[in-house]
C-alpha cells in the first residue's frame, strides 16, 4: 500500500515538474512512509524515499518504514535535510508543503542552493479517497469509540461533572487499545449550545441533557462521532429540537454519492432546519477524516467541488440555543461506488439515557 502511494505521489511530482518533496506534515509523513512517530520528516524523489529522524524514533522508523531510507540526524532538522539534498545530485526543483512552518522555510531556502518553492495539497488530494487499508482502519476506531462509549454511559449519575465524564470516556478508549482523536467534548444543560465547548466543573442533574462529541484513533485513523442524551424527562423543546437535528442529518446522508455537489448535502441539512423554524448552526454540515480529524473534502455552504467515491466525511448538523440547550448529531459516512454507508451506525443513538444504562 505504501508502495503505490509512492507511486501515486512521484507521478503528481512529475505532472508538477517536481524532482524533491520535502514533507514536514505529520498526516502526510505518516501517509507516504508509514512511520507514525513524531518529529520527522520525509523527503521523496523520483527514485528514493527517506525518513529523516533522530535517535528517539530510529528503531520505530526502521520497523515502520520498509519502503523508506532512515536518515538519522544528531543537529537541526533542516541542516539533516539539507546535506541530504545536497548529495541528490538529479534534483534541481525543491518542494516545500506549503503548511511548513515560515522558519522552517527560511532556513531551507537560505541553506539549499537548489531551486526552492512552497506546494500546497499535493498529498492532501491523494489522502482524500480513501484506500482499502484505511476504509478498514476508520471503522475499527469507531468500534473502539462506540465500545468505550456503551461502557462509560453505564457510568453516569447524578453529581458526575463535564470533567470526570470526559476524562471516563478517555480512559475506556485507551483500555480499548486506542488514544482520543481530539479533546473530548462533554457538555451539559444549556452549555451545549456552544459547539466547542470545553468539559468544566458543571455537574449533572438528575434532569438534564448531555451531549458528548468524541473520536478514536487507532493505528492512526480518526473517528469522529456526537450524540445526545437526555436525563430524567425530556421537554417538548428539546424533543422538537432532537426531532429537527435527526431529521436534518437523514436528509444530508440521503443525497450522499458519487458526483454530487457538496453544496447539496450542505443545504439539504440546513433546509430541513430552516423549514422547521429553528436556528440554522453557523459551522459546515460536515468533514473529511481519515488520518487528521478536518481534512477534505469539507461541507459548507462556500464549498466547491463534487463529492467522489472512498470520501469519507462527517455529517454534523447542530441547532443551538443560548442559555437553553444544544443538539448536535455527528455521524462518519463512507461515499461508495452506488451511494453511501454509515460507519458509525452501531453508536448509542437513543437519546433517553437510562436505554443505555442496563
Amino acid at each position: 500500500m505504501i508502495e503505490r502511494r509512492i507511486k501515486a505521489l512521484r507521478r503528481e511530482l512529475k505532472k508538477k515538474r517536481i524532482n524533491c518533496l520535502v514533507i514536514t506534515k505529520p498526516a502526510n509523513v505518516t501517509y507516504v512512509t508509514g512511520f507514525l512517530g513524531g518529529d520527522s520528516w520525509a523527503v521523496v524523489t523520483s527514485r528514493s524515499a527517506y525518513v529523516v529522524t533522530d535517535s528517539r524514533y530510529t528503531e520505530q522508523a526502521q520497523g515502520q518504514c520498509p519502503h523508506c531510507r532512515i536518515i538519522e540526524r544528531a543537529g537541526p532538522m533542516e541542516k539533516a535535510v539539507t546535506k541530504l539534498i545536497e548529495r541528490l545530485k538529479s534534483v534541481h526543483t525543491v518542494a516545500l508543503e506549503k503548511t511548513t512552518s515560515i522558519a522552517d522555510f527560511e532556513a531551507l531556502r537560505k541553506n539549499i542552493k537548489t531551486r526552492i518553492k512552497p506546494a500546497a495539497d499535493i498529498i492532501e488530494t491523494l489522502r482524500r479517497c480513501k484506500d482499502s487499508s484505511e476504509i478498514r482502519a476508520i471503522p475499527a476506531a469507531a468500534s473502539i469509540a462506540e465500545k468505550a462509549l456503551r461502557r462509560t454511559l453505564k457510568q453516569v449519575k447524578a453529581g458526575i461533572s463535564e470533567n470526570e465524564l470526559a476524562g471516563l470516556l478517555d480512559f475506556e478508549i485507551r483500555r480499548l487499545g486506542a488514544t482520543h482523536s481530539f479533546d473530548t467534548i462533554v457538555a451539559f444543560g444549556p452549555n451545549a449550545s456552544r459547539p466547542h465547548h470545553q468539559p468544566s466543573a458543571r455537574k449533572l442533574k438528575k434532569k438534564d441533557t448531555i451531549l458528548v462529541d468524541f473520536g478514536a484513533k487507532y493505528k492512526g485513523y480518526c473517528c469522529d462521532i456526537t450524540r445526545c442524551f437526555v436525563v430524567g424527562r425530556s421537554t417538548a423543546l428539546y424533543k422538537r429540537v432532537f426531532a429537527a437535528v435527526e431529521d436534518a442529518q437523514a436528509a444530508a446522508i440521503r443525497v450522499i454519492k458519487p458526483g454530487v455537489e457538496i453544496t447539496r448535502v450542505d443545504a439539504a441539512a440546513r433546509e430541513v432546519i430552516k423549514e422547521r423554524g429553528l436556528p440554522v448552526y453557523g459551522h459546515g454540515t460536515g468533514h473529511g477524516l481519515g488520518l487528521e480529524i478536518h481534512e477534505l473534502p469539507f461541507l459548507k455552504t462556500e464549498s466547491k467541488g463534487k463529492l467522489q467515491t472512498g470520501d469519507v466525511v462527517t455529517i454534523e448538523p447542530g441547532i443551538y440555543m443560548p442559555g437553553k440547550l444544544g443538539v448536535r448529531i455527528e455521524d462518519d459516512v463512507l461515499v461508495t461506488e452506488t451511494g453511501c454507508r454509515i460507519l458509525t451506525r452501531r453508536c448509542p443513538h437513543e437519546s433517553l439515557l437510562s436505554a443505555w444504562q442496563s
